[in-house]
């Protein structure tokens, strides 16, 4: 509630806040087109794969010349990390091993770093967050995504003295999306593909939407923020709609559709017969929430809330997420209050390679989003206990032995390059929450 004035003391006293994007896509346009309304944040150095696109995007979304000239485009993103003119960095190219690559190299240069990335976050978030920590570096979830959005709800309930009951965000969901593949994406997009390739709309990134993969990862990173437990066999996509949150998220002994309390939960905006739930949370977030005594509960009723038949029960939700539009309030409770708007604190949920099909020996796995996989949520302790692979290492690798349909893959049933960071830091990961890891495959 007070950013807007400790932005213009820091600007008065001639400083800006300071910032390197890595990864110019759609989040960071976003981004990008809100810069030069906000007085005092500036953006020196963009990192992209092709600097000339990242000019592009710039000019898109709104840039004039002069500003697009005193910016520095470079392809590496460990420059920008590595850049002096530069206060937080900002990773949004949601790549799980670029992401964990540069979040290494921002915290080692002592950055603050703003995680767009989920991917990664949740691939080895416990273990970057804690180098954050060693460092004394913040290390954000990214504020206008959906993850972030619900810990700030999570947040306002408990500061309130509220019991939090469940959290989560709406999505679009049938059972059957989670064997789409790229091919047949824009179908349920209401699109054609040669539109799709018109707007620029990448197949398998927006697959990994309808999939259940994102949401997946999504709610493991809200779980590993607040401390929610995960549902122990996925998520499991309840239709609701905003009035119904606090009947339908009760737990089953209360008469409602979770295990027990505290857990997060994706709602979809669909019946299962495809019909569109009433008042629906598609683009929205959720919390809800439980009155710990009798006067708090009048108070419900009094006030207006919808509540469950006890009157116990009831619900906040925000409607909309604006995405990259909203990325600043990170950037700016980074530098101006060294606080991260929501960050990764301990490990309880993580997302898991299950086969779209019958998958034989020797294929190649083509991960989020594509023809082979999704990523399905589940509690830490069980992707341990069965040496799951998680779905931010299975892109690029080839499976050792036949995986039938519906199956969570192995570690055992890849061949992983132990050369590469991400699986080196993901063993490390491991190790420091206690397990045991994989023998490697001879």
């Amino acid at each position: 509630m007070n950013l807007t004035h400790l932005l213009a003391a820091h600007r008065a006293s001639g400083r800006s806040v300071r910032v390197a994007l890595i990864g110019a896509g759609k989040f960071g346009s976003m981004f990008l087109a809100q810069v030069p309304t906000i007085p005092g944040l500036d953006v020196p150095v963009i990192a992209d794969l092709d600097p000339a696109r990242a000019r592009a995007a710039c000019a898109a979304v709104g840039w004039d010349a002069a500003r697009i000239a005193r910016t520095r485009f470079v392809e590496r993103g460990a420059d920008a990390c590595a850049a002096e003119d530069v206060d937080v960095v900002v990773e949004a190219t949601g790549s799980p091993a670029a992401g964990i690559a540069h979040a290494l190299a921002a915290i080692e240069a002592r950055r603050a770093i703003v995680m767009v990335n989920v991917e990664a976050n949740v691939l080895a978030g416990p273990l970057l967050a804690q180098k954050a920590r060693e460092r004394g570096v913040v290390y954000s979830m990214a504020y206008g995504d959906q993850p972030a959005l619900i810990v700030e709800l999570v947040d306002w309930a408990r500061a309130a003295g509220f019991q939090v009951v469940a959290a989560g965000k709406g999505t679009k969901y049938l059972p059957a999306y989670h064997t789409v593949t790229p091919d047949d994406v824009w179908s349920h997009y209401g699109l054609s593909a040669e539109a799709a390739k018109r707007a620029g709309m990448n197949p398998q990134m927006f697959n990994s939407f309808l999939d259940g993969t994102k949401s997946a990862l999504e709610m493991a990173a809200v779980a590993n923020a607040t401390g929610l437990d995960v549902p122990e066999d996925g998520l499991g996509f309840p239709p609701c709609g905003a009035e119904h949150l606090p009947l339908a998220l009760r737990p089953r002994a209360a008469g409602g559709q979770l295990a027990h309390e505290g857990m997060v939960e994706v709602i979809s905006s669909v019946e299962r017969d495809g019909r569109p739930v009433i008042g629906n949370l598609r683009w929205g977030v959720y919390v809800v929430f439980k009155a710990t005594n009798d006067y708090a509960a009048d108070c419900f009723r009094q006030y207006g809330l919808a509540t469950d038949p006890s009157g116990r029960y009831a619900a906040m939700h925000r409607p909309y997420h604006l995405i990259g539009l909203e990325l600043s309030i990170s950037v700016l409770h980074a530098a101006l209050n060294g606080q991260p708007t929501g960050m990764t604190r301990e490990w309880r949920g993580d997302v898991v390679a299950v086969a779209k099909r019958p998958l034989g020996s020797g294929e190649m796995l083509d991960g989020e989003g594509g023809y082979t996989v999704y990523g399905k949520l589940v509690p830490a302790a069980r992707s341990l206990r069965e040496r799951a692979l998680p779905i931010g290492l299975a892109h690029g690798v080839r499976l050792r032995r036949a995986v039938p349909a519906g199956a969570i893959l192995s570690t055992e049933d890849v061949t992983l390059d132990e050369s590469l960071l991400a699986v080196r830091v993901r063993r490390e990961m491991l190790e420091a929450a206690g397990a045991t890891p994989a023998p490697v495959p001879a």
